[in-house]
């Protein structure tokens, strides 16, 4: 048998208050396109009787972002033992002017937007859909393959000095040289 490997993933799926508005909000903010809605009144995998609506977006490359709207669920919430910088979805987008445009275009339409943050290997931007969920568009550095190589030749010791430790290794200071010199 051959060596079994996950090409991609298909989809990833959240809940939303409103699949209309949460439709509109991501074409008109993330100039995502609409590709798909799916409405049952049972779910295909557990058989419950449970109205839902399904609606997919494009999230380019043949990525795909789904949320379902369930009207007979209680209002939504979000695990509060979680920070809720933790949980997100980041985008990449293709460069830092890219990066730029998109932070304009959000705070033109209202979205309050954090950043530009320095992750030394790419730069993002943070804000919030209207169901509250955190998303982040990230651009690459310049350098951003040299820098991946030398955090990909420490990546297996700062897991192992981590799980023993649980405090941040040294390993990576570099990224955050400039912070620590202001």
């Amino acid at each position: 048998m051959s060596k079994l490997n996950i090409e991609q993933i298909h989809h990833v799926a959240y809940r939303c208050h409103d699949a209309k508005e949460t439709v509109e909000w991501y074409v008109k903010n993330l100039n995502m396109d609409f590709v798909l809605a799916i409405a049952e009144n049972q779910v295909p995998s557990t058989k419950e009787p449970d109205p839902y609506m399904h609606v997919f977006l494009d999230a380019g490359n043949d990525n795909v972002l789904a949320f379902f709207e369930l009207p007979t669920k209680a209002r939504m919430g979000r695990d509060e033992n979680t920070p809720e910088w933790v949980q997100h979805i980041a985008f990449k987008v293709k460069d830092m002017d890219t990066l730029l445009g998109y932070k304009t275009q959000l705070e033109q339409n209202g979205v309050e937007v954090l950043g530009v943050t320095d992750h030394s290997v790419f730069h993002s931007i943070y804000f919030f859909d209207p169901n509250g969920h955190r998303l982040e568009l990230a651009a690459p550095d310049r350098q951003e393959q040299a820098k991946l190589d030398k955090l990909d030749a420490v990546k297996w010791e700062m897991l192992e000095e981590w799980s023993r430790t649980k405090r941040a290794p040294k390993h990576a200071d570099w990224m955050h040289a400039k912070e620590l010199d202001q």
